[in-house]
């Protein structure tokens, strides 16, 4: 229950003890009690406690009295309900929002996801399906259904903030993808996020073409321009389908099936190890070298080096020898 259906049913609850408080005194008054008399006959009888009178109740009063009573028995259980609700979803709060600090301290090696919108839903449900670890930043409080239901590692605050970045581990984070709807937002969270973390990988949104140029200057890795990346896309498809359909088979019914990037790291065990000696049934398809210099087809005597970065396909279970290298 959130906290303003907390509130709004508290103010019912309030408001028709107050009426029938207003009832029960009118109705003694009019039985022919004094003020104050009405006033502790009614709270008697609200709270179930009774009282006795001198004389013999009419029919009318005795009724009336029962009525009452019954009202005050039904209202105390739905205020012992609202509490009990209450304190219980004020625990399950409590663990959750423990269990998500947990998740966040554990994550290595993740990316920060900045916004929740169409784009980051989008974003967040292709790293899911990769297996990556994420967690979205968004402001929106309101959010925090939609990101419960959907399982995500998530955290309420300003992507902008220091301390959110800090708190979302941008120390031990991969990279970092702006999709905030406003480039001016996008600018300064990458100026925030390049100012934490000097070799950050930033993945930044930009609406407007010249948008693009400021948040490289910024210190955006790489930026997408979702217009023209959706531009670029349907003519692709119009012309070449077949490949589009290639490099979309992830996600066109063929999950197991997938194109993955290996970094040859310095003291890897690959460095001068050739494309003959790897092991898998993975596909090498293309090599770049650190110098920018791309190998489609590599031949399978290429020598691997530190820096490399090697692109392969193939289905997910004959590229684990390659990652375990």
């Amino acid at each position: 229950m959130k906290p303003q259906s907390r509130l709004s049913r508290g103010a019912l609850v309030a408001m028709a003890l107050a009426v029938l408080i207003g009832i029960g005194i009118v109705g003694y008054l009019g039985f022919g009690y004094p003020p104050w008399v009405a006033v502790a006959l009614t709270l008697l009888t609200l709270t179930t406690v009774g009282f006795t009178s001198g004389s013999h109740p009419s029919p009318g009063e005795l009724l009336f009295t029962a009525g009452l009573a019954f009202l005050g028995v039904g209202l105390f259980f739905v205020i012992l309900a609202l509490a009990a609700t209450a304190i219980v979803e004020g625990r399950v709060s409590f663990f959750s929002r423990s269990r998500r600090m947990r998740r966040l301290d554990e994550l290595h090696g993740h990316f920060i996801v900045c916004a929740y919108g169409r784009v980051g839903r989008a974003i967040a449900r292709e790293l899911a399906a990769g297996e990556v670890p994420f967690v979205v930043v968004d402001s929106k409080a309101e959010l925090k259904a939609d990101l419960e239901q959907d399982g995500r590692c998530y955290l309420i605050g300003d992507a902008s903030d220091e301390a959110v970045l800090r708190k979302a581990g941008i120390g031990r984070a991969q990279g970092l993808i702006c999709a905030v709807d406003s480039d001016a937002e996008n600018v300064f969270i990458t100026i925030v996020a390049r100012s934490l973390s000097a070799d950050l990988l930033i993945v930044a949104r930009a609406a407007r073409e010249q948008s693009a140029d400021r948040l490289y200057r910024a210190g955006a890795t790489h930026v997408v321009s979702p217009y023209a990346t959706s531009g670029r896309r349907m003519a692709n498809l119009a012309v070449r389908p077949h490949v589009v359909e290639f490099f979309d088979v992830a996600r066109a019914g063929h999950p197991d099936l997938r194109l993955e990037e290996l970094a040859i790291t310095e003291g890897s065990a690959l460095v001068g190890r050739t494309i003959r000696e790897l092991r898998g049934s993975a596909v090498p398809l293309l090599v770049r070298h650190p110098n920018g210099q791309l190998v489609a087809n590599p031949g399978r005597d290429l020598r691997l080096q530190a820096g490399d970065v090697l692109i392969v396909f193939g289905e997910a279970g004959d590229l684990s020898p390659l990652d375990r290298e």
